[in-house]
């Protein structure tokens, strides 16, 4: 299975049973997930290092004008796009294994918590 087939799969709202294929992909999202964040969220880094670990995390490129303050957490990364002039205050935490889609000119408070 491939990115893209687990997202379309989650994308429809379908279920998870334990220890299937499915959810042995959503272990190993999430586990680079965690090492991305970790990494993301251990120590400074500027506004082009951090569009860069978030542009990793995410799976796709982020705009210049995108803009966090980390620390940053989520559970799988994949499933998540931003648009332009974003921001995302520190201590955020996405759920987005059904997937966040957030426009342009949204700014996140702080400790905000989202998902689907």
């Amino acid at each position: 299975m491939d990115i893209h087939d687990f997202l379309e799969y989650l994308n429809q709202g379908k279920v998870v049973e334990g220890g299937s294929k499915i959810h042995q992909m959503m272990h190993k999202v999430s586990q680079e997930a965690l090492k991305l964040t970790s990494k993301l969220n251990g120590h400074y880094h500027t506004p082009e290092e951090i569009r860069e670990l978030f542009s990793l995390l995410i799976g796709k490129n982020v705009d210049n004008t995108f803009a966090m303050f980390p620390p940053f957490y989520t559970d799988c990364g994949k499933n998540i796009t931003v648009g332009k002039n974003f921001f995302i205050n520190s201590g955020c935490r996405f759920q987005d294994q059904g997937g966040i889609t957030i426009d342009d000119g949204v700014l996140i408070g702080h400790n905000a918590c989202w998902r689907p």
